[in-house]
């Protein structure tokens, strides 16, 4: 898990197609914190070489404010790879999000670029390879891993949806947290269910995930709610940190706070609460 000293929010992460201009411009002044300018599910293939120009466009005329700006190119096994790689890398966006991974191999093959890289875990070799691409993503400097259901069910052959995945859900949050990854939920798919995607947040929260792919700028508010620590919690995770910083509690690794005993890494576990809302704060004003 990151740590506490670098943790920003990653709660709302919004996927804009880099052909649609106007989607791009709406994104620089909508509440989610990461856009990622997508060339390859979201852009179909007589579109994918004027999809990878207008990316680098948008990179150098910027504007998107304190959102971290994400490119997920096509995979380097089709024609566009190759080129979306070295065209994103120079424009110097905050990652290159890399599709398709499914080896360790895969993993070096991006990093090769020198852009600061993100993964997406959405193949069955990839879950299967889950340990050693924890361990390349470390090796390589890789920040933050993306959850996509919807290939992985395809592959699959999955007609269960999200239950068929849960399994997945858990062992990729284990995977990640094991080499200090971020880690964001998969895209929900139905726009107009609102109740669904409050769900399926509130699940994916829970599992520890760290945020939500959005398809929609609706969904955005959801995604937000969900990640984002509520009053309670803020208040509990500073009692806990004060308790452990009192000087009488030096040392101590078990704590009795307000009738519930505490061990020393849940100092730590509240420590990220509280810099993950005084980063939210900072961010939302």
């Amino acid at each position: 898990m990151p740590s506490a000293a670098k943790i920003r929010p990653r709660r709302s992460v919004l996927y804009a197609p880099a052909s649609n201009a106007r989607a791009v411009e709406k994104a620089r002044s909508l509440p989610c914190d990461v856009v990622i300018l997508d060339l390859e599910d979201a852009v179909g293939p007589d579109a994918k070489d004027e999809a990878r120009a207008a990316a680098v466009r948008a990179i150098g005329d910027g504007g998107f404010g304190d959102r971290e700006l994400v490119v997920r190119v096509n995979g380097l096994d089709t024609e566009w790879g190759s080129a979306d790689l070295a065209a994103i890398a120079h424009a110097g966006p905050a990652a290159v999000l890399a599709p398709k991974i499914r080896s360790a191999a895969d993993v070096a093959a991006y990093a090769a670029a020198g852009a600061p890289l993100w993964l997406m875990i959405e193949t069955c070799a990839g879950v299967l390879a889950l340990d050693a691409l924890g361990r390349a993503s470390a090796q390589h400097g890789v920040t933050a891993w993306v959850l996509g259901v919807n290939d992985l069910a395809a592959e699959m052959g999955a007609r269960a949806g999200r239950t068929a995945l849960a399994p997945v859900l858990t062992l990729a949050v284990i995977a990640a947290r094991a080499n200090g990854l971020a880690i964001l939920d998969a895209v929900f798919n139905d726009i107009a269910d609102p109740g669904g995607l409050a769900s399926e947040c509130s699940q994916g929260r829970d599992l520890g995930f760290d945020g939500k792919t959005v398809i929609h700028p609706t969904q955005i508010a959801a995604a937000n709610a969900a990640f984002s620590p509520d009053e309670a919690e803020i208040i509990w995770a500073r009692t806990v940190v004060k308790a452990f910083d009192s000087p009488e509690n030096a040392g101590k690794g078990v704590l009795k706070v307000d009738g519930r005993m505490v061990e020393r890494l849940h100092r730590d576990a509240a420590l990220r609460v509280v810099a993950l809302s005084e980063a939210i704060s900072a961010k939302d004003g």
